[in-house]
């Protein structure tokens, strides 16, 4: 079998016929979705079945596909408006970020993983950790901008707001990021004192 380069070689050949090559797109992609729907869902299991229902969707809208901008862009747009059914059925409440004792308990409830000492204190941990702090808008739009690496007009079109709009939203999230990295460092501070 031949390999192709790109998104929009393997939607071709899937809308030809080859339903096989959906394999190696949701291959190429899954990794992201499914971190863009832990985000929203703060647990493995909810995130897990929202990246299955987004690749459901996709595939069973991939004729739709207008092909004017990337289809992660378009994938990710599946993957919010998944996201947010989702929750909204399920009924999970938004924690307000003002609410810091909630959301540490939501976020230590979700961490399972114990991780040796090296890996408690790397700054990846402790990004990722704030990230989960946050609202699910504000966690999505951080990261696609810095994880996906998608434009402001990518993510206002995957998240169906203007680019100003998203703009100001990354802003507003990037400092209330800060915020919690601040908290979290705080604590790791008084730790090693």
């Amino acid at each position: 079998m031949q390999q192709l380069e790109t998104d929009l070689d393997l939607i071709n050949s899937i809308l030809a016929g080859n339903t096989g090559n959906y394999a190696a797109l949701v291959k190429r992609h899954q990794r992201f979705v499914f971190t863009l729907a832990l985000r929203f869902a703060k647990n493995r299991e909810d995130a897990e079945e929202i990246a299955q229902d987004c690749f459901i969707k996709a595939y069973k809208a991939l004729g739709t596909f207008k092909q004017t901008s990337k289809f992660s862009t378009w994938l990710y747009t599946i993957t919010y408006t998944t996201a947010m059914t989702y929750l909204r059925k399920k009924k999970l409440n938004a924690t307000s970020i003002d609410d810091e004792e909630q959301v540490l308990q939501v976020a230590n409830r979700d961490t399972s993983f114990d991780a040796d000492s090296f890996e408690k204190k790397s700054t990846y941990k402790y990004l990722n950790e704030a990230i989960s702090m946050l609202l699910p808008d504000d966690a999505a739009i951080i990261t696609l901008f810095y994880k996906g690496e998608q434009s402001l007009d990518e993510i206002g079109e995957a998240l169906v707001m203007e680019p100003n709009t998203v703009k100001v939203k990354l802003h507003r999230a990037r400092h209330r990021l800060k915020e919690k990295l601040q908290f979290l460092l705080k604590d790791e501070v008084k730790e090693l004192i």
